[in-house]
């Protein structure tokens, strides 16, 4: 097992009422999923322990069950994340200058 580095992009900014759910829901509250807001923007960037990215991925998807309204747009790997999960590639990413 190993941990993988990944973002989840909500569709759209979390409203005061799903702040106010996710407060009190441990699954968010482990250490494993960190909320990163903006205006207009929410992202939960996530360390988590797995065998594989997909259910690394799959583990912190589970967790929304119980935000309701919270539709993740996109599973994303920066440039960070990439190299933190052994998967930059020259191909990927560019090489530092």
């Amino acid at each position: 097992m190993r941990n993988w580095y990944f973002s989840l992009v909500l569709r759209d900014a979390l409203t005061e009422e799903q702040d106010d759910v996710l407060v009190g829901l441990a699954g968010f509250h482990d250490g494993r999923i960190r909320l990163v807001e903006r205006p207009g923007y929410s992202r939960f960037t996530c360390s988590f322990e797995a065998e594989t990215l997909t259910r690394a991925i799959a583990d912190a998807l589970s967790r929304f069950v119980d935000l309701p309204g919270v539709l993740v747009r996109s599973v994303e790997l920066d440039e960070i994340a990439l190299e933190e999960n052994g998967m930059a590639t020259p191909a990927v990413v560019r090489l530092p200058e």
